[in-house]
């Protein structure tokens, strides 16, 4: 059956100032992370793209390794595009990404110009498009001089395979580093995509305020905290969970001091008339500076219930007293090695 596209999608829909750019997000965006793969079913994924298109999500992000297996999220995610939203493509913000391990060999990993530029390639050949439009360094690369990681960034925009440039994971200083150099040479950063969630709290510290500076925006991933910060483990572990498959919401996440600040949040959010996953989607969008907070689904009724949080993200000055006693760091952040050079 052929996809007509939902004509009042814009009606409802609102969006976010990408840092100081001429660019607006929606306030929730797509990723493709996980469930979108070639492991995946592909309708389920395909629904959950159209589903979120049809209700104003016009940014879907991915990166070269997304799947399993590698690359098939951007192939599942193409055909999706030549099937059904090929007539729509200007209206869509499309990212990719490359720094984790995607090939074997001393090429297939990091921040070189090499890997960065080939795997855009690899990229735009895997979606059938001609250009994305942000392509970011997928996380610091510390044998790799930044000259070289931000030259490859900005070849991209010069070649016109990349509109826009982005960076993931990477720290304060480093970040400043990065803009300096980009912009250097005429190419702003666009925007900076850390980890960020009510368990998982760093880049309130310093991070936020550097990228106000540098007029970059913000778009958090991981708001619901690996899917910790969902009714999912409430009473524990479920079957075919991420947790109990050992994904990237470790066993050990799921400990009793965490699990009393989950459910003592879930509380807080019923109090609201909300999930709670649709109460963290709002806390992280809670600043101004946040430009846009990149979910993921397992299918489409998971999906509806994160993009409902648009239809509540404001908090009084007591809830948000009441969620800070309980949003606390949960040593969740995976991605912290990767950022302070050690991993």
């Amino acid at each position: 059956m052929s996809y007509i596209a939902n004509p009042n999608r814009y009606q409802q829909a609102s969006f976010r100032r990408c840092g100081r750019s001429g660019i607006v997000l929606p306030p929730i965006s797509l990723g493709l992370w996980q469930n979108f793969g070639g492991a995946d079913v592909f309708e389920t994924g395909r629904a959950m793209v159209l589903r979120a298109f049809d209700r104003g999500v016009t940014h879907f992000d991915l990166a070269n390794n997304y799947g399993p297996p590698y690359g098939s999220a951007e192939e599942n995610f193409g055909q999706i595009l030549r099937k059904d939203l090929a007539p729509h493509r200007n209206e869509l913000i499309i990212s990719t990404k490359a720094g984790w391990d995607m090939w074997p060999g001393p090429y297939g990993i990091g921040g070189s110009r090499k890997y960065l530029l080939t795997s855009l390639d690899d990229s735009l050949r895997r979606m059938s498009l001609d250009y994305v439009d942000i392509f970011y360094s997928h996380r610091p690369d510390m044998d790799t001089p930044l000259e070289e990681t931000m030259g490859a960034l900005i070849q991209a925009v010069r070649q016109g395979k990349a509109l826009y440039v982005g960076i993931s994971s990477y720290s304060p200083e480093r970040t400043l580093e990065a803009a300096d150099i980009l912009r250097s040479e005429g190419v702003p950063l666009f925007i900076h995509q850390p980890s960020y969630s009510m368990l998982n709290r760093w880049i309130e510290q310093e991070l936020l305020d550097v990228l106000d500076t540098v007029g970059a925006g913000c778009i958090a991933f991981s708001p619901l905290a690996q899917g910790l910060l969902t009714s999912k483990y409430l009473g524990g572990v479920p079957e075919n969970s991420r947790a109990s498959q050992e994904g990237s919401l470790k066993k050990d996440f799921l400990n009793e001091e965490n699990l009393q600040h989950v459910r003592a949040l879930n509380e807080i959010a019923r109090n609201r008339s909300q999930t709670l996953a649709q109460m963290a989607i709002a806390w992280v969008l809670r600043d101004p500076r946040v430009t846009s907070a990149l979910i993921g689904a397992r299918n489409v009724d998971q999906l509806n219930d994160s993009l409902d949080a648009v239809k509540n993200l404001s908090f009084s000055p007591a809830e948000l007293a009441e969620i800070d006693k309980h949003a606390t760091e949960g040593n969740l952040d995976l991605w912290k090695d990767a950022r302070e050079g050690r991993g």
